[in-house]
């Protein structure tokens, strides 16, 4: 088990760039004060559902706990080694049924739902230690659960599903505003998750990535990352393809062009050893990587780490979405390609690739920057009246009404990826 842990979310500092490009005009909330949050249970599934709204007050800092009613309570200082803390959990709904949760403006977190046993978290004196079922002894590994992500503030509502660490539980994401339209994401196909399990099983040197229970069921499908660190998948895996792709760059340029609002932004990178160096239209240089590994590549991190400005981090962020999806060899400008033109190779993120190609809309959150060309199962309103969780069938026919697909918002919110240190 961790000892510690820190919320990481993109959305805090995205907020602070929002708020700086809009200085002159005042923010002005929108939204009601408690947002409604349905969660439908459509899984099929006759276990007891518990669900969790943990997060961070974004005004504040303060990392906390949500009630059913809406109230934001911190958490008290826990101990070292970590104590249990309270049960938060909230009784979902029954098969067939939904339950209503409340959920106040300026808090990021996740919603956690699980079946059948309810979560185990620990507090430390710095904060929350969150389910990490990849690390071995982690109390919470033979439970089926999952999570969506989300922010709410006076900008709106983002709320994601995510894949960034694992795929365990189908559900899907919406948000309806003022208007009426509800928007969707993060809906499988039917049968999808057999779909991707199985597809990983057949997939070679894949299938330790898939996770089952005592019982012979499945619990998760492991992101690459995760089940690399676990050792249940080659930690080398990626590197003849970085090597490739690096190397594709010592006799051509890359054009990065990282914002689709700012074509005129662009920043042009060519191999010199073990390094990719970056120049602006000047032919000042602006960055330089160092080739990245396996483990950066899967983690975003590292070599390919992407700080919060507007140059190293987005040249970053494009190159590992580019490594993820194999295609920076192939395109030489990034980001560049369609759905159609990732993962090909037999070397590639095949967990991402299945994910996505199981989705109804083919949009997925399988890596930490893959709302880079808004690939990402997010959904966004700026006066949001009412979000949703759908819990949909393990197995068989979809349960999600059809809705409005939801637009793409890249250039507002590139990463929801909550990290455990």
């Amino acid at each position: 088990m961790r000892t510690r842990t820190k919320w990481l979310s993109a959305l805090a500092s995205l907020a602070a760039i929002a708020s700086a490009a809009v200085a002159t005009t005042p923010a002005q909330a929108v939204g009601p004060e408690l947002l409604p949050l349905n969660v439908t249970n459509n899984s099929g599934r006759s276990e007891a559902v518990h669900l969790y709204v943990l997060g961070t007050d974004i005004r504040s800092g303060r990392l906390g706990y949500v009630n059913q009613a809406g109230a934001f309570t911190p958490w008290s200082p826990g101990g070292n080694p970590p104590t249990p803390a309270p049960d938060v959990s909230i009784d979902g709904p029954g098969a067939g049924g939904t339950a209503t949760l409340q959920v106040p403006r300026f808090i990021s977190g996740r919603v956690y739902m699980s079946f059948g046993e309810k979560l185990k978290f620990f507090l430390t004196p710095d904060g929350l230690v969150q389910p990490a079922p990849w690390a071995g002894g982690d109390p919470n590994s033979g439970i089926l659960f999952d999570w969506s992500e989300f922010t709410y503030n006076d900008a709106g509502l983002w709320l994601n599903s995510s894949q960034v660490d694992m795929f365990a539980v189908p559900h899907a994401v919406s948000v309806t505003g003022a208007g009426g339209e509800t928007k969707k994401a993060g809906e499988l196909k039917a049968g999808g998750r057999d779909a991707v399990i199985d597809g990983l099983r057949n997939q070679a040197g894949w299938s330790g990535a898939v996770v089952s229970g005592s019982d012979g069921s499945v619990l998760r499908v492991l992101a690459p990352g995760k089940a690399a660190d676990v050792g249940k998948f080659d930690a080398n895996y990626l590197d003849p393809y970085i090597a490739q792709a690096w190397n594709a760059y010592t006799g051509k340029t890359l054009t990065v062009q990282p914002f689709g609002d700012r074509p005129d932004v662009k920043y042009f990178g060519r191999t010199s050893g073990n390094n990719m160096n970056f120049t602006d239209s000047t032919g000042k240089q602006v960055a330089s990587f160092a080739k990245p590994s396996t483990s950066n590549v899967w983690g975003c991190d590292g070599a390919l780490q992407a700080p919060n400005d507007q140059v190293v981090g987005p040249i970053a962020r494009t190159l590992c979405a580019a490594l993820h999806r194999t295609t920076l060899d192939r395109i030489d400008v990034q980001p560049g390609g369609g759905a159609g033109d990732f993962y090909q190779g037999s070397i590639t993120n095949h967990y991402s690739r299945l994910v996505h190609q199981n989705m109804v809309d083919g949009r997925a959150y399988g890596f930490a920057f893959d709302d880079v060309q808004a690939q990402e199962s997010l959904v966004h309103d700026g006066d949001p009246r009412s979000a949703g969780i759908t819990l949909t069938p393990f197995s068989g026919a979809a349960a999600v009404a059809p809705v409005v697909s939801s637009g793409a918002v890249e250039s507002y919110v590139p990463n929801w990826n909550f990290v455990l240190n």
